[in-house]
């Protein structure tokens, strides 16, 4: 038979010895982290201002007259391993979780656990209104005071599998074996989601994730929200995430930051990283160049098809990165166009000149962003190359370029 009860009902509860003498009072219960399922391993008992733990083995919990009643039948006290293990009341309750299927941030108001034949397990975590009311003993006379207007409390239990903590504390102490939940989620959830928490619960919850979905989430987070993480960051582990970014994200977050801080970063990255950067970084705010982006790729005419597919198999570009292929000349003056449908049927052996589009769209480093929101609707472009003066390429606009832009033009207006 399962024997399920809440947390709340339990704490501050008198515990008996098996002559029903009183030994203290239930404080909190110590969880196993590293079972399957996170298992009850011990009871925290207190005494005035003496606390001890007792294993839950020796502990029984019974209904008694609508009460629980906990019953120890060994009052020894145990010593734990603490790693691997968490208190409900100290690090679950009152604490923030993500609810990952609902993809929000929620607070546990309560923990339901079920009394199996094989232990104790922690099942679910009450993060609504009843949970609350629960806790503050009124749950029972609001229920009752609302049953005659046929209102009812909604329950919102989400299992703890559907759930992963934000709040480490000092032990670095996970709710979930699974690391990967969060690599679950969409990146724009995770940062609807980061953007919620407190600084410190920020940095935590960033850096528990897996370096792609850091990159991910890092680019999808407001302004004030990537200042936020990167300051709390030492400057090599700043300069560390923002070289793998494309050089346009990176230099509108440094462009965020302090100057001071900003040069340490620059500083400490790899020498090409921090010239592209910095090259971005001197452009008019309202400039194209100022969030073009100069990872791209360019080949030269005279090159062969089959090279250029042996150079993309080594390089794995990122998918935006491939919109299409730039083809310059000895001067590295843009030419034109190559689709990747285009390569992919050429001849092995056929130079890039021979079949390149040359009839191209392009815009000037120097012009003002609000051509780009035209020609990308105009002409229906994925990718738009960016020329100097002298009609070098220097640089790409993507379309997601332009959308951030956009929504970024529009929130300054409001």
């Amino acid at each position: 038979m399962i024997f399920t009860f809440y947390l709340s009902r339990l704490l501050h509860n008198r515990v008996y010895d098996e002559n029903g003498r009183s030994v203290g009072r239930l404080q909190d219960l110590v969880v196993d982290a590293n079972a399957l399922r996170p298992k009850v391993i011990a009871v925290q008992v207190g005494r005035g201002h003496d606390s001890m733990q007792i294993g839950f083995d020796a502990v029984t919990i019974e209904k008694v007259n609508a009460q629980y009643r906990i019953t120890c039948k060994n009052v020894s006290p145990v010593i734990l391993q603490m790693d691997g293990t968490f208190m409900l009341k100290k690090h679950v309750l009152d604490k923030q979780l993500i609810d990952i299927d609902g993809r929000k941030l929620v607070r546990v108001n309560d923990v339901r656990l079920a009394m199996l034949s094989g232990g104790t397990f922690v099942v679910a975590v009450d993060v609504g209104i009843e949970g609350l009311l629960r806790r503050l003993g009124v749950a029972k006379p609001v229920k009752r005071m609302l049953q005659p207007f046929d209102v009812s409390i909604p329950s919102n239990l989400l299992l703890w599998d559907e759930i992963e903590t934000v709040h480490f504390g000092q032990r670095d102490i996970r709710l979930s074996k699974d690391l990967t939940k969060l690599a679950t989620m969409h990146p724009s959830d995770l940062a609807d989601i980061l953007e919620d928490l407190d600084m410190k619960s920020q940095l935590d919850m960033f850096t528990s994730l897996d370096e792609e979905t850091k990159l991910n989430v890092l680019e999808e987070l407001e302004s004030e929200a990537q200042v936020a993480v990167l300051e709390q960051m030492t400057v090599r582990e700043a300069a560390a995430i923002l070289e793998k970014l494309p050089s346009d994200e990176a230099a509108d977050i440094l462009d965020e930051l302090e100057n001071a801080r900003a040069s340490e970063i620059l500083d400490a990255m790899h020498q090409e990283s921090s010239d592209a950067i910095q090259t971005l970084l001197q452009y008019d705010e309202d400039s194209v160049g100022s969030i073009m982006t100069t990872d791209h790729l360019c080949f030269s005419e005279t090159v062969e098809a089959q090279e250029v597919i042996s150079s993309l198999r080594q390089l794995k570009p990122d998918g935006d990165r491939v919109y299409y292929l730039y083809v310059v000349d000895n001067s590295n003056r843009l030419i034109g166009t190559v689709s990747l449908r285009d390569l992919i049927i050429a001849e092995p052996t056929a130079t890039l000149g021979s079949f390149t589009n040359q009839n191209i769209i392009f815009v000037h480093d120097t012009d003002d962003t609000d051509v780009l929101f035209d020609i990308v609707d105009k002409y229906n472009l994925l990718a738009v190359p960016v020329v100097d003066k002298t009609q070098q390429l220097v640089g790409v606009v993507t379309v997601n370029d332009v959308m951030h832009t956009l929504r970024r033009t529009r929130k300054g207006r409001f």
